[in-house]
């Protein structure tokens, strides 16, 4: 009988113990059981763009850090000191650094070539990368078999410079109403070079315009497009296609970048009067494009066409997001944003216009 009692004793001591060691569902502050993953490791996506303190990767940085706030990620961000070749091993080192960490997703623009074997890791790793703005600058990167690109962000020179056609056209609208088809209202382009941007800048231009124009009874047939192209800025070849277009007697000029408004903008001040009778309108930032729109004088600049980098970093972000999450990632077009006199201050604020 004793032996008995013992045991009892003994399997009532192991079940007390038993319910003490018992642990009660963790709950939260508001008394609520958590999710199962509510202390999960927050998902990165590492953006590494061609810089990191200029206004236009400050941008990109913003629209990042935006769509992964949406999605609940965290985003770094780095760039190198410049663009120079000089400064690629940093950026090869940042591009290890985020493949070392095992981040979900790489966001990447390159400054030169020799991303090669990091490109080989990430596709290994099954880490998708999204390239933005250039994106690789070398092809040869890429591994037959072995490329980890899901996508490729970034600004869209036609659907930006069409921004450029509907604005200008808007403009003058009224004047080539009051023009003939025997003394037609003439549009000059200056295409900044032979590139493919600058023939696509030129293309979207042209293209929207015409399209409005011509499906406009008030001004169908009563517009001329006459268009100079340079190999780039030497020796003040815009003012000479300046020059040019002003003995065909243009009456509005679209301008395909920065350079080009700046040549033109130093010529229309060092001929006072000569160009008040011209409406330009540019595309891109800097300084005096910035200057030449706040301006009030006779010579006007209605407004330019940037390149709206909060929207690339956003999207770029967002389609990395997509490819980790095993959805489909898929290449994006960036319009450009216009500026004009009544949102300069704001695009400046913004970091999508900027001097320089």
């Amino acid at each position: 009988m004793k032996k008995l009692i013992a045991l009892l004793l003994a399997l009532v001591m192991v079940l007390g113990l038993a319910a003490c060691g018992a642990k009660e569902p963790a709950t939260t502050p508001t008394g609520d059981t958590p999710a199962p993953d509510a202390d999960k490791t927050e998902k990165t996506i590492a953006v590494i763009a061609k810089g990191e303190s200029h206004a236009f990767w400050q941008a990109v940085k913003a629209g990042a850090e935006k769509a992964g706030k949406e999605k609940g990620y965290k985003i770094t961000f780095q760039g190198p000191a410049s663009e120079d070749p000089k400064d690629v091993p940093s950026q090869i080192t940042m591009v290890q650094t985020a493949l070392s960490n095992n981040v979900d997703g790489i966001v990447l623009a390159t400054i030169g070539s020799g991303f090669g074997e990091l490109l080989t890791q990430a596709y290994d790793k099954k880490i998708p990368v999204v390239t933005f703005d250039s994106g690789l600058k070398a092809k040869e990167d890429i591994t037959e078999g072995k490329n980890p690109i899901v996508a490729h962000v970034a600004t869209s020179n036609l659907a930006a410079a069409s921004i450029n056609g509907e604005k200008l056209f808007e403009a003058i609208k009224a004047d080539i109403a009051k023009a003939t088809a025997d003394a037609p209202y003439i549009v000059g382009v200056i295409q900044h070079d032979e590139t493919q941007t600058g023939i696509d800048r030129a293309k979207g231009f042209e293209d929207k315009f015409k399209e409005l124009a011509d499906a406009d009874e008030t001004t169908k047939g009563k517009y001329k497009i006459e268009k100079e192209i340079k190999q780039g800025d030497a020796d003040q070849s815009y003012v000479k296609a300046l020059e040019a277009l002003y003995e065909k007697k243009i009456n509005a000029l679209f301008m395909t970048n920065e350079g080009v408004v700046k040549q033109v903008y130093d010529a229309t001040k060092s001929a006072e009067g000569k160009y008040d009778a011209i409406k330009f309108c540019g595309f891109d930032a800097g300084t005096k494009q910035i200057n030449w729109i706040k301006e009030d004088g006779a010579v006007k600049l209605i407004g330019s066409v940037a390149q709206d980098s909060i929207d690339m970093g956003y999207k770029a972000v967002l389609e990395c997001i997509a490819a980790v999450e095993g959805g489909e990632a898929k290449n994006v077009d960036i319009a450009g944003a216009w500026y004009d006199k009544t949102n300069i201050d704001q695009m400046i604020k913004d970091n999508l216009v900027y001097e320089g």
